[in-house]
């Protein structure tokens, strides 16, 4: 068996493209991704609006199809690809993170995994795979759907480097999450690091290729995904190995993957990839893994949401509060996190992160129209300007709670519990008619 392989550069605007296809490179993509076959990039949107770290960035999703079409990757099967939460809205996530803008200069498909695509059983997608499941058989035991046409695709995920509330790190195995659940993703928090094992089970049998390009660019500290601390750390990493490469990341942050990581201790043990960075293969800048940037993690920090969250899930709340998630009551949860994340933390905390947004990074990203490069001048290594204007958050406190208010509208519409019943009341008609 070969060895797991982790690619690392450092990086800079100026250089970002051309270090993203040397990146891609040193990590073997071409010869784990088949060029006849479809390929996804599974674009990651933690949240609609822009907060450092938190989402894909539009130059990651730029130096991926950049890559790929200069190493012979027909545009024609190359897409977009996105996932729906019940918090958090992918059109508007797309648009405020700029993807929208990268997906159609390259001319791409971008297909919105809910939004009229088959989903299949999942006995029928991987048959006896399902009696091997650490835990999805019992959370599901009526069985769940993943997407159709994910099978014989190949996927390649764009996650980034950050800490995560349940899983304390989050990247390329967290990255399947929301593109294989369909519907009721909240049951399995209690089991979250054995879910992610599962799904990367299911990933090895659906995909002829299996691919991770993570950016660092930005890295979030904290009680991740939304309310993090970013900082600047200009690192990239890629690997077919989705294990190793949340792995390394995680080291990365000041953390020991085996001991404090479990979803990457299971699937090490389980011989799903390396886990131990010692056994994997650095290709690159490997001073860079030298770094060690002391990340206080998800817990020390915690906000109102993320308490409530572990007390719910795991703690005194479990008993009395997580049955309801099972039922038709379950979007007072959606309805709660909107309200807070998006209409309340969001808004308060702006100034934290003032300096960063005045990076060449967030130059970068408010000044991405103006310094649009040639879609098709392949051979550009970066931006030899980014623009003087620094990013900012909105400050319309008003309008932000109006978009929050819309948000919540259709996550109340979209709830699975609502979004089932009404499916229910048509199939009734339909039949009596």
């Amino acid at each position: 068996m070969s060895r797991s392989k982790v690619a690392i550069l450092k990086t800079s605007p100026q250089r970002v493209l051309s270090d993203y296809h040397e990146l891609m490179n040193l990590a073997g993509y071409q010869e784990t991704l088949d060029k006849g076959a479809d390929t996804a990039l599974k674009i990651n949107i933690s949240w609609h609006f822009f907060y450092p770290a938190s989402s894909t960035t539009p130059w990651q999703l730029e130096g991926v199809i950049r890559a790929m079409k200069r190493d012979g990757y027909s545009s024609d099967l190359i897409h977009g690809c996105h996932n729906r939460t019940v918090v958090i809205d992918s059109h508007l996530g797309e648009r405020e993170n700029k993807h929208i803008d990268v997906i159609q200069a390259h001319g791409l498909r971008n297909v919105h995994l809910y939004e009229g695509e088959e989903w299949l059983d999942i006995r029928e997608a991987v048959g006896d795979l399902c009696d091997k499941f650490l835990c999805l058989g019992e959370v599901y035991p009526n069985g769940f759907s993943i997407p159709k046409r994910f099978i014989g695709e190949n996927i390649l995920h764009l996650p980034t480097v950050k800490t995560h509330v349940f899983t304390t790190t989050t990247g390329a195995m967290k990255n399947a999450f929301g593109g294989l659940l369909n519907e009721h993703r909240h049951w399995t928090h209690p089991v979250i690091h054995e879910t992610l094992v599962d799904l990367l089970m299911i990933q090895k049998k659906i995909h002829p290729g299996i691919f991770a390009v993570m950016d660092g660019t930005f890295a979030g500290d904290g009680p991740g995904p939304r309310c993090m601390i970013p900082h600047v750390k200009n690192v990239i990493l890629a690997s077919a190995d989705q294990v190793a490469i949340d792995a390394v990341a995680a080291k990365l942050m000041g953390f020991d993957p085996l001991k404090d990581i479990k979803f990457i201790r299971l699937a090490h043990d389980l011989g799903l990839g390396c886990g131990d960075v010692r056994e994997i293969e650095i290709v690159g800048d490997k001073s860079a893994l030298e770094e060690n940037w002391n990340f206080v993690g998800p817990f020390k920090k915690m906000t109102f949401a993320s308490k409530m969250q572990h007390k719910i899930y795991w703690g005194a709340l479990k008993k009395p509060i997580e049955w309801s998630l099972k039922t038709w009551l379950a979007p007072w949860a959606y309805i709660a996190s909107v309200l807070y994340h998006d209409a309340y933390w969001y808004p308060r905390h702006q100034k934290r992160i003032h300096e960063i947004l005045s990076s060449e990074w967030g130059k970068l990203f408010h000044n991405w129209r103006n310094v649009a490069l040639d879609p098709n001048d392949l051979d550009l290594p970066g931006w030899e300007s980014v623009g003087q204007e620094p990013a900012v958050f909105r400050k319309e406190t008003m309008q932000l709670l109006k978009k929050s208010m819309k948000i919540l509208g259709t996550c109340i519409k979209e709830a699975p519990e609502v979004a089932a019943r009404r499916r229910a009341r048509e199939r009734r008609k339909r039949l009596a008619g």
